[in-house]
């Protein structure tokens, strides 16, 4: 099954019944497995859960940590971003030339690296000497 198939499928399962934006997302581990997650919505708005960061989690939850390629779908006239948040989690488990393919139900596509995502992005080195990431 290709990445783009995945998501599409996983799409289907998301869970907006408040803005009926359904989302869906694949992103293949360094073991080649594809990981998918769907947007997860609550009727307490900022509560709920983008389709990355499902795929991201399930693919930490299978003992994985680096995504190799990313596709994200919706039913959108054009193709739809990651958002801020995501962009983060995206770039903690990529390097900057993993490529993102956004795509809509009906057929325009558009393909962007992590980096173009979130040029200039938060990482370890922002931490300064000193600070240790614990494990």
């Amino acid at each position: 099954m290709s990445l783009l198939d995945a998501a599409r499928d996983v799409r289907e399962n998301a869970y907006a019944p408040y803005s009926h934006f359904k989302v869906g997302a694949a992103i293949r581990g360094a073991s080649g497995t594809i990981y998918v997650g769907c947007n997860v919505e609550n009727v307490a708005y900022p509560e709920g859960t983008c389709a990355e960061a499902g795929a991201i989690a399930a693919m930490i939850a299978a003992g994985e940590t680096e995504i190799t390629e990313v596709c994200v779908i919706a039913d959108s006239p054009t193709p739809v971003t990651p958002c801020g948040g995501c962009r983060q989690k995206l770039a903690e488990f990529s390097r900057g030339e993993v490529t993102v393919r956004m795509a809509t139900v009906d057929g325009p596509e558009q393909v962007v690296t992590v980096a173009d995502l979130l040029p200039g992005a938060f990482g370890l080195g922002h931490l300064g000497h000193g600070h240790a990431v614990k494990g």
